[in-house]
């Protein structure tokens, strides 16, 4: 029996992906675990691995090709002792699929619906996907239709929930998940036809002038760049919360000569580290997020959820747009600890090597555009959470002390708060903690 290799969802938000290379050609050996293709995803190019055993049959989507949706059918794998002439019936249902993904009148809707019927009738876990595809292993699907048993009632234990060969004879043996081969069929063409309409559903146009649409009428010329994922996760994101996010913005100035002293002492004591500002920052924006739990927050309709951690994302500059990895329980870490771990988790966005885990969560965010010699700016929150802080940069700037005018380092901070969950009294005295610790950072080290 051929094995449908299906674009995986490599991440639970995932709904599409780009193909951007295949590891393997067809005609080569595979393996459980080998690399077989890189997928790009709306943050990270992550690796796919394969699940089974067998040759590469045929390739179904091209290297480059972009907009593939989770489990779409993507290559073929060969069994041992299968030839190619497998191939014709398990290319068979590929094309068919193409018309039901598409937009389509509803009219048109029941030609394409009924060619998916065959696909599901041969296979069980294609029948399923109407109530979540089974993950079941070549050699599990032909033990449970030998022995007349319902996969999708059968609990997998092996790797991701997958079914094996322990678990159909543990099935058999229990007298648990029987049903006839006739039903499941029957119920095939019902859940194709049903997951079309869901793929096939186009994405709204966005509201506004169409740039492109007046630069053609009015004969601007222009290079079209295509957007990338991570472009259109972007744009989607923001949006999303400039229009259902109530927010108010506060800023305060912190001096910085105090901590740049402890910074350059800490540095020169090991070479195991080196401390930058914005480690700094991310400890003292954990503490005080742990004294103000109302802001360590996010929420929802039902209640304000306040995170028992504290996960801060850090917004990372990366040559297809902007990331934020995470500092996961950064209350619980000391400076070095962050500054290590956050070096490499910026190598690793900038490569686009990034785990999903490593970037998808966060209870509150950090924007530093000190670098570029950004006096201040206001950042757009990062939904679900409640806040972000932007840093500016540090720089000498006059100040009144004891009533006499002196020259100190001032770093100008501000933060973006969702309303709903934090008021401005509360947000004011959570920045003005932060600029505490930051102008007395050895109470960082306690």
């Amino acid at each position: 029996m051929t094995i449908q290799i299906l674009m995986p969802a490599l991440s639970p938000t995932m709904t599409e992906g780009n193909l951007a290379k295949w590891l393997k050609k067809e005609g080569d050996a595979v393996k459980s675990g080998d690399v077989i293709a890189e997928i790009e995803t709306d943050k990270a190019t992550m690796e796919v691995e394969a699940a089974d055993e067998g040759r590469l049959g045929k390739i179904l989507v091209q290297a480059g090709t972009q907009g593939v949706a989770v489990n779409t059918p993507i290559a073929v794998l060969l069994e041992e002792g299968e030839d190619d002439s497998a191939l014709a019936k398990a290319a068979a249902p590929v094309p068919a699929a193409a018309p039901a993904a598409a937009p389509a009148p509803a009219a048109s809707a029941p030609a394409p619906a009924a060619a998916p019927a065959p696909q599901a009738a041969a296979a069980p876990a294609p029948a399923a996907q109407g109530g979540g595809r089974v993950f079941a292993s070549p050699l599990a699907r032909r033990l449970a239709e030998q022995a007349g048993l319902d996969l999708k009632a059968v609990k997998g234990t092996g790797p991701n929930g997958r079914i094996v060969k322990a678990d159909i004879e543990a099935a058999k043996a229990g007298g648990t998940a029987k049903a006839a081969a006739p039903q499941a069929a029957a119920q095939a063409p019902t859940a194709a036809p049903a997951a079309a309409p869901a793929a096939a559903a186009p994405a709204p146009k966005a509201a506004g002038i169409d740039a492109k649409d007046l630069s053609d009428k009015l004969g601007m010329r222009y290079k079209a760049q295509p957007n990338s994922s991570m472009r259109k996760t972007i744009s989607r994101r923001l949006t999303e919360v400039q229009q259902t996010v109530p927010d108010y913005f506060l800023a305060i100035d912190c001096e910085l000569d105090a901590l740049l002293k402890v910074r350059a002492d800490l540095n020169a004591r090991s070479k195991d580290y080196k401390l930058s500002v914005n480690d700094f920052i991310i400890r003292a924006a954990a503490l005080t997020l742990k004294k103000f739990p109302n802001i360590n927050a996010a929420w929802s309709e039902e209640a304000i959820l306040r995170y028992d951690h504290v996960d801060i994302s850090v917004a990372v500059a990366t040559p297809t747009g902007l990331i934020t990895p995470i500092v996961k329980k950064a209350e619980t870490k000391g400076l070095a600890e962050i500054s290590n771990e956050m070096k490499g988790l910026a190598e690793r966005a900038r490569d686009g090597k990034l785990k999903p885990e490593e970037y998808q969560g966060g209870t509150f965010s950090i924007s530093n555009l000190g670098m570029y010699g950004i006096r201040e700016f206001a950042a757009i929150i990062n939904p679900p959470q409640a806040c972000i802080m932007a840093v500016g940069a540090g720089e000498q700037r006059p100040v009144v002390k004891n009533g006499a005018l002196a020259i100190a380092t001032v770093m100008t901070v501000s933060v973006t708060v969702d309303h709903r969950v934090a008021d401005g009294a509360q947000g004011a005295e959570f920045l003005a903690a932060f600029k505490k610790l930051i102008e007395d950072p050895l109470s960082m080290l306690l």
